[in-house]
């Protein structure tokens, strides 16, 4: 009889988000006339903008002529596009990637899973706790549950930010602006993993998703704004939220020509090299016309277009924390990220909460518990809605009887 993965049997029976649907699925049913408000999974509701349009309809009309028609495109990405990443979302602000480090993707989703490939199955790997699930599923499918894995406790005492750990780590998933608690880190606490990382030679894989959510000019929208984090770092990317992509699918990876590590033998490895071997074999590249949209976000207007996405989107994030302090809950995040975490009352269940929240008030959450045992006692609520529904979701839940 052929064999399983056993290490799936390790994982929960579903992924958090389709547990939710499921029960939202439940309640729709039972309650046909429910207006839901659904402030729970991060995805967007903007379409995307007409720079953006535009670029797609061109693509789409190249590829209906002869002379224009491309097939398979570089792995790594289309030139045009990385060369477009590293001058906007590097050079010009003063970090000197280059096109040859940047590696186009489906999702940011895709690749902080699929990173682990090029990685030994001895490593210990520390995930914080809250944390994307993705991060610690993706790890028990590779390796399974083991004292391989540890778990960095992120608490309000601490700021839900994540001690440097005790016990040796050789690689460390960060992400900042952090997904769910939308906390951030500042340059002195990012420079101290840096350092760390340089110093025990572990490996930093640094989810920065919604770094276009930062508002603070003070904190760090890369790891590579830290001196030598090259070295010790691989940074993740995505126009899924502050590009409207969710459903159209790009982003990108960054690994380092400069960051390195050596066999038991001693023989010194790229994992830029490893990366590109990865891709050149598994993935047959992002869609030429994907590309093209990706490239016109790059674009003058395109730019505008983006930032007016996420300012208004941000706008929401402050109406949710605003209300959510006026009703006299304990709130974070919501200042630098699209996410806010807060305090269920009195400590309470997360589940419990989710589901009085949606037959009360028909709105949709999401649980903390759902990112890990930290985060139990915890809620989060995301800025991915109108801002007609937003103002509406915090008006219910300012009248609602708790």
């Amino acid at each position: 009889m052929f064999q399983i993965n056993e290490n799936y049997l390790q994982l929960g029976e579903s992924y958090l988000f389709s547990t939710i649907a499921a029960k939202v699925k439940k309640f729709t049913a039972s309650h046909p006339d429910a207006d839901i408000i659904r402030l729970g999974i991060g995805d967007v509701t903007l379409p995307i903008s007409p720079a953006v349009t535009e670029s797609l309809h061109r693509a789409v009309d190249e590829m209906a002529v002869k002379e224009t028609f491309r097939g398979y495109g570089p792995e790594q990405g289309y030139t045009f596009l990385r060369e477009k990443i590293a001058e906007t979302d590097f050079q010009k602000r003063g970090i000197g990637i280059t096109p040859g480090e940047i590696f186009v993707s489906d999702g940011s989703k895709s690749d902080t899973g699929n990173i682990g490939d090029i990685l030994g199955d001895d490593n210990v790997v520390a995930i914080t706790d809250p944390v994307y699930p993705v991060y610690l599923d993706t790890t028990i499918m590779r390796i399974g549950k083991s004292n391989k894995t540890i778990l960095l406790p992120c608490s309000e005492e601490n700021g839900f930010l994540p001690e440097i750990p005790v016990q040796r780590a050789d690689v460390v998933y960060l992400c900042y602006p952090n997904n769910p608690t939308g906390t951030v880190m500042t340059r002195a606490e990012l420079k101290r993993w840096v350092d760390w990382a340089l110093e025990n030679e572990s490996l930093i894989l640094f989810d920065a998703a919604y770094e276009a959510f930062i508002r603070d000019n003070e904190i760090p929208r890369s790891i590579y704004e830290i001196e030598n984090a090259e070295r010790c770092a691989i940074e993740f990317r995505s126009y899924s939220k502050n590009a409207g992509f969710t459903g159209v699918r790009c982003s990108y990876t960054v690994v380092p020509k400069a960051l390195k590590t050596k066999t038991p033998d001693g023989e010194e490895v790229s994992l830029n090299q490893l990366w590109n071997r990865r891709q050149s074999t598994k993935f047959n590249g992002t869609a030429y016309i994907i590309q093209r949209a990706a490239e016109a976000v790059y674009s003058p207007q395109g730019q505008k277009e983006v930032d007016e996405m996420v300012s208004y989107y941000m706008q929401n994030a402050s109406i949710i924390r605003k209300g959510l302090i006026e009703k006299g809950f304990t709130v974070f995040g919501g200042e630098n990220a699209p996410y806010v975490w807060m305090k269920c009352p009195e400590g309470g269940n997360s589940w419990d909460f989710f589901d009085r929240l949606l037959q009360e008030c028909h709105i949709v959450g999401t649980p903390g518990i759902g990112f890990g045992a930290e985060g139990e006692g915890y809620f989060r609520l995301t800025a991915f809605n109108s801002i007609e529904k937003t103002e509406e979701a915090i008006q219910r839940i300012k009248e609602w009887t708790l």
